[in-house]
């Protein structure tokens, strides 16, 4: 579906959100025809890392979000198709929508298994979970009914609180119970919020072990065996849509037991356990060797040749049009990065932005490692990004030049906006409205800025980006309805999708007056995150042209201060300020060259 914006298929080339397998051939508009100067009001003039608030604060609860995900019907308790290994190594299971349905019936919440009533086998989170399981109370609330089954609470049927050991407890399968997804889903997302993953994780298994005690060593191994396929239900979940967990090896230790456990009960479940592990390591050995790629190419493109040192040797250094002069083509190499990239990002990074600090995160082993450095590594291609344009744009010394490769990137930045990569558009639109750019206004007198305008306006700022949720909402309309996997690519604009959810965490509260977690909060940052994961599992239909992405992620940049000197060399100061800040310039980076 369209977007419903004043300006939804205007660009000529191909309409906005349509299959582009017959897109034509671009041919070279980079004229010198004159045109009007763009307005520079309105200036992105920023760099995004994941703690900033770039804009204006959202409202937490804003209707933007009425995409939900699509529910997923129960599976069947097996390991075969549910849990196969896709071409992307870290695509979960597809998550439920949390606010599809409730979590499984208030009348589940305190479930008694037969072990529960033998005496010792109960372990005391247990007892305190369960000791008002008789008390329920039910009273009209609006249109609704709020009821309350000892410690969890339930409007229209939809878990709202409960205490933290009901939810660990909820969690917990037994034979004839198991955790919806939706819920599993939302709790192993934000309980961490609340407690380490390495103790949630043991004292679930605790708790499945010990309510299949009942003093009988044969009849406690026939129980687990019946409920062990369960237990290896949740843990295949758990390392499927939160593998970054088990980088603490006291997470892999745990799961290296409950194999053991498991293989004294029952062999088929224990080969489920041996090949997810399996899976899982191969799944944390991805990871690794993506974190390596992509510090080497850090690595790279950090490195400050002479070619980028003065703009006399910049005739000799290869530009943006010498390695590719199609913008679609461009386009669809930045895409490839971004899904790439996006790949990697697990869900709970989200969560851990804003997580308070872990007093174990000085355990020695993996967890030791940045628990969001995916996420973060993804904004900083974003910087990149944009002070590759600039750069680009800032090199050339001819105007007609530097004027064809400001036509060219908003030829790109239009490409994106089709395809529906949100985040390279706007990276491309900040680096055109970084200063050292914006203040060329002869170079910008020679390029038509009409399309460049419209852009402008599809991700302008004010209304809280309004304009660029309602592109939104249609891109995800047209994924879910998609005939063609190009037509499946959402690539949201990852810094404001950062926002959105820091301050839904921060404008509601974690916990009740009662003590009780506020989970109709934990339900949308769930949303908004299951979300994110079915639009990072979509492969990228188009072909790699590995010269083009070589170029894109490892070609040195200029830093912010050489900008602005290229910036002054290309078109001379205007004023006083400019040539003292030229001067300025000009000593210091001379300085830093002699000590380098």
């Amino acid at each position: 579906m369209p977007p419903t914006t004043p300006y939804a298929g205007k660009f000529s080339s191909c309409a906005p959100y349509s299959n582009n397998n017959n897109h034509p051939q671009p041919q070279s508009p980079y004229r010198s025809g004159t045109g009007p100067k763009p307005a520079r009001d309105n200036v992105y003039n920023g760099n995004y890392s994941s703690a900033e608030n770039p804009y204006d604060i959202p409202q937490p609860h804003s209707a933007y979000r009425s995409a939900s995900v699509s529910s997923v019907n129960a599976k069947e308790h097996h390991y075969n198709s549910s849990y196969a290994v896709s071409e992307n190594p870290y695509s979960p299971p597809p998550p439920h929508s949390p606010r599809q349905h409730s979590t499984s019936c208030p009348g589940r919440a305190y479930r008694h298994t037969s072990g529960s009533s033998n005496g010792g086998g109960s372990s005391s989170s247990e007892q305190s979970c369960r000791n008002n399981s008789a008390v329920t109370k039910a009273r009209l609330y609006g249109h609704g009914i709020t009821a309350s089954y000892g410690e969890m609470c339930y409007h229209d049927n939809s878990l709202v609180s409960a205490s933290l050991e009901a939810l660990i407890q909820h969690l917990v399968p037994t034979v004839d119970y198991y955790p919806d997804r939706s819920y599993v889903f939302t709790f192993l997302l934000s309980s961490r919020l609340f407690l380490h993953p390495y103790e949630l994780m043991t004292r679930v298994c605790h708790l499945c072990v010990e309510q299949q005690r009942s003093g009988d060593a044969l009849l406690d191994k026939i129980r687990f065996r019946e409920v062990a396929p369960k237990l290896v239900q949740l843990l295949t979940e758990w390392t499927e849509t939160f593998p970054y967990d088990f980088r603490d090896d006291r997470m892999m230790r745990c799961l290296k037991d409950m194999t053991h456990h498991v293989a004294r009960g029952d062999e088929y479940s224990w080969r489920a356990m041996q090949q997810m592990t399996q899976r899982l390591i191969k799944r944390l050995s991805a990871l690794g060797q993506y974190e390596e790629a992509v510090a080497a190419l850090n690595a790279v493109a950090t490195e400050r040749p002479a070619s980028l040192k003065s703009k006399q040797a910049s005739a000799q250094r290869s530009d943006v049009l010498s390695v590719c002069d199609d913008p679609f083509v461009l386009a669809q190499q930045l895409t490839h990065i971004e899904l790439d990239r996006l790949s990697f990002i697990g869900p709970e990074e989200f969560i851990q932005t804003f997580a308070m600090k872990d007093p174990l995160e000085n355990h020695k082993g993996f967890f030791r490692k940045r628990k969001t450095s995916n996420l973060e590594a993804y904004v900083n291609w974003f910087n990149r990004l944009s002070f590759l344009v600039a750069t680009e744009i800032c090199m050339p010394v001819k105007k007609k030049h530097r004027a064809r490769i400001i036509e060219f990137f908003i030829d790109v930045a239009q490409e994106c906006f089709n395809i529906g990569n949100f985040n390279s558009l706007m990276a491309i639109i900040t680096g055109m409205n970084m200063s050292p750019v914006a203040r060329l206004k002869k170079t910008w007198n020679k390029v038509n800025t009409d399309k460049f305008e419209i852009l402008e306006h599809q991700m302008d700022p004010s209304s809280n980006f309004s304009n660029y949720r309602t592109a939104l909402r249609g891109a995800t309309q047209r994924s879910e309805t998609a005939h063609s996997s190009q037509e499946k690519i959402v690539i949201p604009f990852f810094s404001l999708l950062i926002k959105d959810i820091y301050f839904l965490n921060e404008g509601c509260a974690n916990r009740l007056t009662n003590g009780h977690i506020n989970f109709e909060k934990l339900w949308e940052l769930a949303k908004q995150v299951s979300e994110f994961l079915v639009w990072r599992q979509v492969v990228c239909p188009f072909d790699r042209d590995r010269r083009i992405l070589q170029y894109l992620v490892t070609t040195p940049v200029f830093t912010e201060d050489e900008l602005h000197l290229a910036s002054y060399e290309s078109e001379g100061p205007e004023n006083n300020m400019e040539k003292d800040s030229r001067r300025s310039l000009r000593s210091s980076l001379l300085h830093r060259e002699n000590r380098s």
